[in-house]
């Protein structure tokens, strides 16, 4: 982190008119990245100076960026605030990007309004968004709840899938649970939920999640 602290104070001191900054965190650890980040942006944000950061990280674009702009296969695909793009990513690009579960199926006019998606490789799921043919749904990890295997549905979600726990990894008082379905998922819960639930791999859950929670994106 030393290292980068001296780059940088080197630039600024030429009084630049504008940075280009080149993964300048990549070198450093998860801890010290973080620590690293808070401390740039304040740099940046004291002197003024306008930046433009490459990353591969959603989470430190969203942390050190006004705009972020978001490029595949060398064109730019979306721009916007970190916000607006996690909100309503265009392609199922995107949506990886900003840290969306990302299923593929095939989508079709449903009851009330609704549409359906014949997931690849097995199940379905039910969105409020429009859709149809070929489709990516996206959802974040945090709107998955995690319960018994084989528990009766409860609450208002409409979509329930039976998955096996591959991995549950600590993240401070969170825990992100890599799950196997018919198409990998992730699920975002409290440490608490965890524990209650003896999520170890191999164990097996059902996963619930709301319509309203997805999006379709056409393939």
């Amino acid at each position: 982190g030393e290292r980068q602290r001296v780059a940088l104070a080197r630039a600024l001191a030429r009084s630049p008119d504008a940075l280009l900054l080149d993964e300048p965190l990549a070198a450093l650890d998860t801890r010290s990245r973080a620590g690293a980040a808070r401390e740039l942006g304040r740099v940046l944000r004291d002197t003024g100076v306008p930046a433009l950061l490459v990353t591969h990280d959603f989470t430190e674009a969203a942390l050190l960026g006004d705009e972020v702009a978001v490029i595949d296969a060398g064109r730019i695909v979306q721009r916007g605030s970190a916000a607006r793009l996690a909100a309503e990513p265009r392609s199922a690009f995107v949506a990886d990007f900003t840290g969306a579960v990302v299923l593929t199926g095939t989508a079709r006019p449903g009851p009330d309004g609704l549409t359906e998606v014949a997931l690849d490789g097995g199940g379905s799921v039910t969105s409020t968004a429009p859709g149809k043919g070929a489709v990516a749904v996206s959802l974040y990890p945090w709107e998955i709840s995690l319960g018994p295997a084989g528990a009766p549905a409860a609450g208002s979600a409409q979509n329930r899938l039976p998955v096996e726990v591959l991995s549950a990894t600590e993240v401070g008082n969170r825990v992100r649970v890599g799950l196997a379905a018919p198409q990998p998922l992730s699920a975002e819960i409290t440490a608490a939920a965890a524990r209650e639930l003896d999520l170890r791999p191999g164990a097996h859950a059902t996963a619930t999640f709301k319509a309203a929670a997805t999006r379709l994106l056409a393939l």
